[in-house]
């Protein structure tokens, strides 16, 4: 695997020796804009892999994108390599269904330490949800950015991220009320602790994701990419656009029904995939919003 590579995937020119908070930050921004947050594999007939060599292989060398568990585990590998101080934690995902935390630790996440501060950084929660620069990992302090407000809270050793977000206007009537549109303004993200861990410990977990028809991932094929000025999202045949803070403070997210036949073509020019399999698109019925 070549450091280089990476940075020529992602479209990264700039000095690779300075380790600090903006490095940090563009090595992010970079990486979220450039590797979406997906799981056609899987609606592809093929596997989800935990090893690095074969991530890499995935995400880097044919330009494609993963879940959590590759893309994570890849931005903590460069981040690493680089020399930056990173420590692999795993996170408990909010189930808004059952209004609770997930049981099983589903989420891979990277912690960053710079000159004595912490921070959390997570290239790959995806939709409109996905941080666009590192969080201070300091407990009830709101942290904005341009996709919204973040706060990390801790209590008894477990830290809770959650997300205060904006008004959103959808000029497709159709779509107003569309189960993949978000409308809790303030919804749980995720838990995690300190512990370090390994990318041995999400074994199962990558596993149950990719196998268990309790699995928001076996139920929606989906892509997600962040752009500029906000993020684009394929889940199913339905394509949106979503414009963060497009005028007074509120978020514009535009529908567009696709017809199968065109899937192909929005994959390559919105998210830069070519896929090697045909894929069957699947809009289930598990909750799920952009």
């Amino acid at each position: 695997m070549d450091i280089e590579r990476y940075f020529q995937r992602v479209g990264y020119k700039n000095a690779r020796n300075k380790l600090d908070l903006e490095t940090l930050t563009e090595i992010l921004q970079h990486q979220i804009r450039t590797i979406p947050f997906e799981n056609l594999n899987i609606h592809c007939g093929e596997s989800m892999e935990l090893d690095l060599e074969v991530t890499f292989d995935q995400l880097v060398r044919k330009n494609r994108g993963g879940w959590c568990l590759q893309v994570n585990h890849l931005f903590y590998w460069a981040l690493t390599t680089m020399g930056f101080k990173t420590t692999m934690l795993g996170g408990y995902v909010y189930n808004t269904t059952a209004k609770r935390y997930s049981t099983g630790m589903i989420h891979l996440l990277v912690q960053v330490t710079l000159s004595g501060k912490n921070y959390i950084v997570d290239a790959s929660f995806g939709r409109s949800f996905q941080m666009w620069e590192p969080l201070e990992l300091i407990s009830g302090k709101d942290q904005p950015q341009v996709p919204s407000i973040f706060r990390l809270t801790e209590d008894n050793g477990i830290w809770y991220l959650d997300q205060i977000r904006r008004e959103q206007y959808t000029p497709n009537e159709e779509f107003a009320h569309s189960d993949i549109l978000e409308t809790n303004k303030n919804p749980k993200l995720y838990c995690f602790t300190l512990e370090p861990r390994t990318i041995e410990d999400f074994e199962s977990a990558n596993t149950f994701l990719q196998t268990s028809p309790a699995s928001t991932f076996m139920n929606r094929s989906f892509c997600s990419l962040q752009s500029p000025e906000g993020v684009h999202c394929l889940v199913g045949t339905i394509l949106t656009c979503r414009k963060f803070n497009y005028k007074d403070n509120i978020d514009l997210v535009e529908f567009k029904a696709l017809k199968e036949e065109e899937i192909e073509d929005v994959l390559k020019t919105i998210f830069g995939i070519s896929l090697e399999k045909k894929l069957t698109p699947r809009y289930g019925d598990l909750y799920f919003t952009i």
